[in-house]
């Protein structure tokens, strides 16, 4: 399906903040009759566990997108919207006050996205929950995949106040139910301090390999995107990016922010050294708008989504 911008709002013609409120202004799921990627949002913040609001991501990402010019990418050289066809499918709807039916409302809903074939999904959260019940939906269509996790935080816990299933757990459960191919998934930016050491031990042993924050200023950006590659190798990979990894002067509007994280720069540049990795899915999230200011965590977000929608369409070029 390519050759064609169905559906979007052309921006030399509508000013970008009039027109149609979907992601960038794309067509709407309903206004095509097949696409290749879905943009969803997942307006689900039950599991956080320090400030609340990321249910509200959606929305504010949706509405920074209006700065985006998503025609052409030019550090990745692909015009993704005229090579495959990309829709926002709207938002899941699920409840606030059960994760573990959220969980079942959002993995049915991104099973019915992905079709059981080829198409591909990046969903708009919502807090890290979300993650958990996409990985299943998309092993039903892939089998394990590959974990490359830019975060704060490692998200592999195992309960808070005894609840499996929150924001900062769903990666161990991922591990234990055979969502993730075996040693080859990577957090990257990881910092800060942590409940106990043996939760790094307890991370490795479920096969993680971890680049932090810091690791950047040693080794350098080349270096940190060759081991992440060489990590993944040519497993499909879900590519899950918590917007907390950058410090917060680059992403103040989120629910549990930490000191000394990756401009936004680094993760942009991070990010676009992965052009041709199977990118079969992704999410960004952590998005909580009424903790930002002037959109810098929304704008920051939106760029990611337009990244990862471009990633995946210069990976399946290469």
């Amino acid at each position: 399906m390519t050759g064609h911008i169905l559906g979007a709002v052309p921006a030399t013609e509508v000013p970008r903040y009039a027109g149609k409120s979907t992601f960038a202004r794309i067509a709407d799921i309903g206004e095509v009759s097949d696409y290749d990627i879905a943009i969803l949002g997942v307006p689900f913040d039950g599991g956080t566990s320090y400030r609340p609001g990321a249910r509200f991501g959606p929305m504010g990402v949706r509405q920074a997108a209006r700065t985006l010019r998503p025609g052409y990418h030019v550090e990745l050289g692909v015009a993704p919207l005229e090579r495959v066809q990309v829709v926002d499918a709207g938002d899941v709807t699920v409840t606030p006050y059960d994760i573990a039916e959220a969980c079942r409302q959002i993995q049915n809903h991104a099973a019915d996205i992905l079709g059981g074939g080829s198409r591909r999904i990046v969903a708009i959260g919502g807090d890290h929950t979300i993650a958990l019940p996409n990985l299943r939906a998309l092993h039903a269509v892939h089998g394990p995949v590959a974990l490359v996790h830019f975060d704060a935080h490692l998200d592999t816990w195992d309960t808070y106040f005894n609840a499996p299933v929150t924001h900062g757990t769903i990666f161990r459960r991922a591990f234990e139910e055979g969502l993730l191919v075996e040693d080859h998934s990577i957090h990257v930016g990881i910092r800060g301090p942590i409940y106990d050491q043996i939760d790094l031990h307890e991370d490795a042993e479920m096969g993680f390999k971890i680049i932090r924050a810091g690791d950047l200023d040693v080794i350098g950006i080349d270096a940190a995107v060759d081991t992440v590659r060489r990590r993944v190798g040519d497993a499909p990979v879900y590519l899950s990016v918590d917007i907390d990894v950058l410090d917060p002067a680059f992403a103040p509007g989120t629910g549990t922010p930490e000191s000394g994280g990756l401009t936004a720069r680094e993760l942009l540049r991070m990010l676009r050294r992965l052009h041709g990795l199977n990118i079969v899915g992704g999410d960004v999230v952590e998005v909580a708008p009424a903790y930002d200011h002037a959109e810098i965590t929304c704008v920051a977000a939106a760029t990611v989504v337009f990244d990862l929608v471009s990633l995946m369409v210069a990976g399946g070029a290469g």
